[in-house]
């Protein structure tokens, strides 16, 4: 009875109980045909292992944090201010513009039931996985974190995305219930917090620190204590703590789902869960050793300028002897693999659909093989900083030479010939991200030479520029996406592609997450560790730089100045910058935005761009820069929008579900 309760529940949260009973007489006969069924495939360790691979396949398509659908990038990452996307059918400006609904969410229909099922897979496995007697108890032990860390995985995308959503009680329900009792309330945040954040502890413990190079993408400790961090991150932040502006976001009874009262609290659990994976000692960030580079044009652009201080000193106390380009680009573009990188903590690219190299595709030029509509937005542009830590409203250098280009002989000789210097002495992850208008795309495997080396812009006119008989194949903003993209890329005859790896959560991510949730605490507080150990956690400022400083001086930056850490305001605007930047395109500032509560501002900016309708002459080629309203991209953002709407078909499957406000 106790196994029919769990797996009519699991198929009852997801909606797909009903279907599946119309070909049987009765639930009894359903069920014992299941139950026959799933009896004979957990004898068998191939059928077993199979199983769990199942569950895994519930990563990719609606389930993929970053890749989805082989179009290019998941909804999310460009529907944002940062990316956006030329699309043949019209979905990335139907989302900035909020023309999504209930009952038409475009391309990310299904997501519910996908990873509800997923749930149902990976609980039916941890219910069998111990009679399987061909595995033994280690294998058993791992197979079952392995399945536990990935259900607390989707419950987790379920609540970043839909906000508080049902939680399948492991016990079940009784099968001769009524359909009308068995649906399930949403659970209060807090609820849902506590039971996937509990879930990832047990799985922590069961789960290897380290996993071979065949089995990278299967979680390991630190996966599932990063994942936990980062939903504990999530509950601490504004729109969940003491969110007042949801007051009637409410269940079926009318019960509120967000807790009204802040919490301090939260903040700690979050700091001391990114502790717990620093502790480890696993990770740190990908620092690739300086060479000399081949290619020119590049050399001095990328490289910091003398520091006394960080130029004389190694990682983490300076950038001596690394090269902060390669740095940061080769973590997503294949020119390090997972197995050797010490940063990725969880990737998902085995059970991706198509892989990052469709993101590398859709941005690279037509006149190359490439698609041509990834576009990174002005305000994105605008946001790296210059090569000495300066940002371009602080930089005179800027404000001098921005409305100038560079040529042959001048003292910018590093950039190409012909390109606005607003371009110029940039940090290095703007080259390792941007492609600016009249960059180099190097196609280096193509086997036709005449198509390598390539300088590519986007005037009007120009072949890869505005054409209006090929509306969904042109960088809309003017400024193109170089990020996932590795020089040796090519799309041209004869070309190859490097292999890239999603990058679904890095150690980046991590330190970031630690110094955030440091900033936010005004006393000490003691927190309890996934395996009980007290963990003491308080504003220290020398903890917050340790993490900080990291990820500036693997980009070749200054560290920031010791005021600034000391100020929690100014700290925490320097602290959403560095995420703006570091995780461009990684399916990122979406979600910081509403976290937040951010996007009511951030979001209701319209996306700028250049003038594409300027032409590369001398008359018209500065007018292209003009910053310009990328009107075929209307942008706006409205209270509602903090939260995904739940589809209209699962609201009448589970009688007891309520819609997100607004929806």
């Amino acid at each position: 009875m106790k196994t029919k309760k769990l797996i009519l529940l699991a198929l009852c949260a997801s909606g797909t109980l009903f279907n599946a009973c119309q070909k049987y007489l009765s639930v009894d006969q359903y069920f014992n045909d299941m139950l026959n069924s799933k009896e004979k495939i957990f004898a068998s360790k191939e059928y077993t292992s199979n199983w769990l691979t199942s569950v895994y396949r519930h990563l990719k398509d609606t389930g993929a944090q970053i890749v989805n659908k082989g179009d290019g990038g998941n909804a999310f990452s460009f529907i944002s201010d940062d990316m956006i996307f030329g699309d043949r059918q019209d979905r990335i400006r139907r989302y900035q513009n909020c023309e999504y609904s209930a009952d038409d969410q475009i391309y990310e229909t299904g997501r519910w039931a996908f990873l509800y099922e997923g749930i149902r897979k990976a609980s039916v496995f941890l219910q069998y996985v111990d009679n399987c007697i061909e595995m033994n108890m280690n294998e058993i032990a791992d197979a079952k974190a392995q399945a536990r860390f990935l259900r607390a995985h989707f419950y987790w995308m379920l609540l970043r995305q839909f906000g508080p959503i049902p939680i399948v009680p492991d016990e079940g329900q009784d099968v001769s219930l009524p359909y009308e009792q068995l649906g399930l309330p949403r659970n209060s945040y807090d609820d849902c917090v506590d039971y996937i954040t509990a879930e990832l502890a047990l799985a922590a413990g069961a789960l290897p620190t380290v996993r071979s190079a065949t089995e990278v993408a299967r979680p390991t400790r630190g996966a599932a204590l990063a994942t936990r961090a980062k939903v504990f991150l999530f509950a601490a932040s504004p729109l969940y703590n003491g969110n007042n502006e949801l007051f009637d976001l409410v269940d079926n009874t009318g019960k509120q789902l967000i807790n009204q009262t802040y919490s301090e609290f939260k903040w700690a659990k979050a700091a001391a869960a990114a502790k717990e994976v620093i502790d480890l000692g696993q990770y740190d960030l990908y620092i690739h050793p300086y060479q000399d580079r081949d290619i020119e044009p590049y050399k001095k652009t990328i490289d910091p300028p003398y520091h006394p201080v960080f130029s004389e000193n190694v990682y983490p106390n300076g950038w001596k002897g690394a090269d902060p380009m390669l740095s940061y680009s080769e973590i997503f573009n294949g020119g390090i693999t997972i197995s050797k990188n010490p940063e990725f903590i969880f990737t998902q690219v085995e059970w991706a659909s198509g892989n990052t190299t469709d993101i590398a595709k859709h941005a690279a030029p037509t006149t190359l093989g490439g698609y041509n509509c990834n576009a990174m937005t002005l305000k994105q542009v605008k946001a790296y900083y210059m090569n000495d830590g300066k940002t371009i409203y602080e930089s005179p250098e800027y404000q001098k030479n921005k409305d100038a280009f560079s040529s042959n002989s001048d003292a910018y000789r590093p950039l190409p010939a012909n390109v606005s210097l607003q371009y110029a002495n940039r940090e290095p992850r703007f080259y390792a991200s941007a492609a600016y208008n009249g960059s180099i795309w190097e196609n280096n495997s193509t086997t036709n030479s005449a198509l390598k080396n390539r300088q590519i812009f986007y005037y009007k006119g120009e072949p890869n520029g505005k054409i209006l008989s090929s509306p969904d194949f042109y960088v809309r903003t003017g400024v193109g996406v170089k990020k996932y993209y590795h020089p040796d890329d090519s799309w041209s005859e004869g070309g190859q592609r490097t292999r890239k790896y999603e990058p679904s959560i890095r150690y980046a991510d991590v330190l970031l997450w630690y110094a955030e949730a440091l900033n936010e605490l005004t006393g000490s507080h003691i927190v309890k560790g996934y395996n009980e150990v007290d963990i003491v956690v308080n504003r220290d400022v020398n903890q917050i730089q340790y993490a900080m400083k990291r990820i500036r001086m693997r980009a070749g930056l200054p560290d920031i100045l010791d005021n600034t850490y000391q100020n929690q305001h100014e700290f925490r605007k320097i602290l959403k910058l560095e995420r703006q930047i570091e995780f461009f395109g990684e399916n990122a500032r979406y979600w910081d935005l509403r976290r937040w509560k951010d996007a009511a501002i951030e979001e209701n900016m319209p996306i700028m761009g250049a003038n594409l309708d300027m032409k590369g002459d001398n008359a018209q080629r500065p007018l292209f820069y003009a910053e310009t309203v990328i009107t075929s991209v209307p942008k706006i953002f409205i209270r509602k929008m903090y939260l995904w709407p739940i589809e209209t078909g699962e609201l009448r499957r589970n009688g007891k579900l309520t819609q997100n406000p607004g929806w």
